[in-house]
């Protein structure tokens, strides 16, 4: 990307992408996102710790409308110094995320 920035995802994000896009929009979708998208991003992949973290962060907020997904991302985002994300999304500016939209 410009300027040194690299787009960090996980493993789960790219999945709920892949099967909203599939689902609204098909396969074609689907592959053009995997060899336009994918190949420009750094892909963290959630492993069982990253998920019992998530997971317990999420039972512990008892929020109807949080994620696993959101919270596993905070969780990647903080360990690795992230502190913007591309996001329309007002739990990451809830925990302390600037919002680039």
């Amino acid at each position: 990307m410009e300027n040194g920035t690299v787009a960090v995802t996980s493993s789960y994000v790219l999945v709920e992408t892949v099967a909203l896009l599939q689902s609204r929009l098909g396969l074609e979708a689907v592959r053009a996102f995997e060899e336009a998208m994918v190949p420009v991003l750094h892909v963290e992949y959630v492993t069982g710790e990253l998920h019992k973290l998530g997971m317990a962060a999420l039972l512990v907020a008892a929020r109807r409308r949080l994620s696993l997904v959101d919270c596993v991302s905070f969780e990647i985002m903080r360990r690795n110094g992230i502190t913007a994300s591309f996001s329309f999304d007002s739990h990451f500016k809830e925990q302390g995320f600037r919002l680039i939209s």
